[in-house]
């Protein structure tokens, strides 16, 4: 796997790896300050300088991935990300907005949506599971409190390429000095 664009810091340790399966164990990873991924929609502005950690695939595939975060200012994120080139991709997870971890997901195709599905703000929870499958440039996004049962939350059609880039994601928009955020069993599987 490979950065694009490095954050602070990052300890990975990888588990299994062949053809058509990635495993990363933990990855903990410190967000920089002034970071993100966004085109144009609502806000006006392009981003391209969030932290994205991938692997280059070729075909379908399942990716998933536990994220647990030290959440401080508005906007903090972490999760998986697919990424064709800046105009179009998908970043999944959690964004940190007044006070509350937000299920959320970003489609990209030129201009930027974002749809979101508010956590509790007393007792939320210390981890969520995200998963996506696609299939010929289709898309479900699933996310879980427990890791067994799975909720959709976004579906939708990306790219006809069936060359894309998938890893693990993070960003600190509003944040001078960043945030800290953890990545359990990152797992991505070619089908």
């Amino acid at each position: 796997m490979e950065w694009f664009n490095n954050p602070i810091s990052s300890e990975i340790t990888y588990g299994e790896e062949n053809g058509i399966f990635r495993k990363v164990e933990v990855a903990k990873v410190h967000a920089a300050g002034k970071s993100d991924y966004w085109r144009k929609s609502h806000y006006g502005f392009i981003r391209d300088n969030g932290h994205f950690l991938y692997d280059r695939i070729t075909g379908d595939f399942e990716v998933s991935v536990r994220v647990i975060g030290k959440y401080r200012e508005i906007y903090d994120q972490g999760g998986f990300m697919v990424r064709e080139n800046e105009e179009n991709w998908i970043k999944a997870g959690i964004e940190y907005v007044d006070g509350i971890q937000n299920v959320s997901a970003v489609v990209t195709r030129d201009y930027s949506d974002w749809s979101v599905v508010g956590m509790k703000k007393e007792n939320p929870p210390e981890s969520i599971v995200f998963k996506m499958t696609m299939k010929q440039g289709s898309f479900e996004i699933f996310y879980s409190l427990d890791g067994a049962e799975f909720i959709m939350y976004r579906t939708g059609f990306l790219t006809s390429n069936p060359n894309l880039q998938v890893g693990i994601m993070c960003a600190s928009p509003n944040s001078e000095d960043g945030f800290e955020i953890e990545f359990r069993d990152y797992k991505l599987r070619i089908l």
